[in-house]
């Protein structure tokens, strides 16, 4: 991808930040900090209903670029993106809107790297993310769905597993040239004014896990272009707990949102192949339950009635009702 030349000031992209929170003060200052550095023309912030003295530290902001919309509730990842999108979109009319969570920031020059470049061609580009000591951030790998590619799948099918499909490290080299993607996560991904016109906004119903994939997914059913470029790098410093190599989420209703919302997820991607998958994710969901030790009894519950309400798509369950039932002890 080769750089443009310098533009007069009437043809500058005009870019903004979107940042949602929930209370994370000490990682959203660091990412605060990171993004008033970098050459964005507004840095907007969704609080999550924060009760650990962001709301106060946000007002203690003093920047002409920097906004804050607070929810009265805590709406999830996916309700704060769509709703700090909307706003953006409605009240300013951004060219390109880079989105993060509160712990995911961009790496010093970015921002200039990303209007040094010729667009021409992409409606969305995603970063490469890695964690704060360098390793690419997997939860962060970017996919080419293989129910839509024919040499992923050939690759998945005869045994890659997700490398397969997901990019390789390879492609995570600075020098690498722009990939075309069909998912990309909601830390370091630039969208532009066409993916909003043509592809609407996230689904704030799904409260956190997949709402970036479905989103990305269905801008690629509507035709957008996704490109992954590397010389675009984000830090994600995530809390995510792993044992063995398996994620393990806690407090234990995520649990529900990631299996529900994993399976919409998959019945967009693999169209009429979900069917046949179906029982190799309910098995693999199964045995999942032996790294949660003690809490396996509660993870089955939780899982099965997150299985039921994704095969149904029903997204009415609000999120205290799924408090409670995690919460519930058998």
């Amino acid at each position: 991808m080769r750089a443009s030349p310098d533009l007069p000031d009437r043809d500058r992209l005009r870019i903004a930040a979107l940042v949602v929170t929930h209370n994370r003060q000490e990682k959203l200052r660091v990412t605060i900090a990171r993004l008033l550095a970098e050459d964005l023309d507004h840095v907007l912030v969704f609080d999550n209903a924060s009760a650990d003295g962001t709301g106060e530290y946000l007002e203690s902001v003093d920047d002409p670029r920097f906004v804050v919309m607070r929810s009265p509730e805590n709406l999830g990842g996916a309700g704060g993106f769509a709703h700090g999108l909307r706003q953006l979109v409605q009240r300013h009319d951004p060219d390109w809107i880079v989105v993060m969570d509160d712990d995911g920031r961009p790496f010093p020059g970015t921002v200039a790297r990303f209007r040094a470049l010729d667009l021409g061609g992409w409606d969305a580009l995603g970063a490469a993310v890695l964690t704060p000591s360098g390793q690419v951030c997997e939860m962060n790998r970017p996919y080419r769905n293989p129910f839509w590619r024919l040499p992923e799948f050939l690759r998945t099918l005869v045994g890659g597993g997700r490398g397969g499909f997901y990019i390789d490290d390879r492609t995570y080299d600075a020098g690498s040239d722009p990939v075309e993607i069909d998912m990309s996560s909601f830390v370091g991904l630039f969208l532009s004014r066409a993916c909003f016109a043509r592809a609407g906004y996230p689904d704030e119903r799904l409260f956190i896990y997949g709402d970036d994939q479905l989103y990305t997914l269905e801008m690629r059913r509507k035709g957008l272009r996704i490109g992954f470029l590397p010389e675009l790098r984000f830090e994600h410093d995530t809390g995510a707990v792993h044992t063995g190599g398996h994620m393990v989420l806690r407090p234990l209703w995520k649990v529900y949102y990631i299996h529900r919302n994993t399976l919409l997820a998959y019945r967009v991607a693999a169209g009429p192949w979900f069917w046949p998958l179906l029982p190799l994710l309910a098995l693999k969901w199964h045995r999942r339950a032996r790294h949660y030790g003690p809490d396996a009894a509660r993870y089955h519950r939780i899982m099965r009635r997150a299985f039921r309400d994704g095969l149904r798509r029903r997204l009415g369950l609000s999120h205290a009702e799924i408090v409670a039932l995690a919460e519930r002890r058998d």
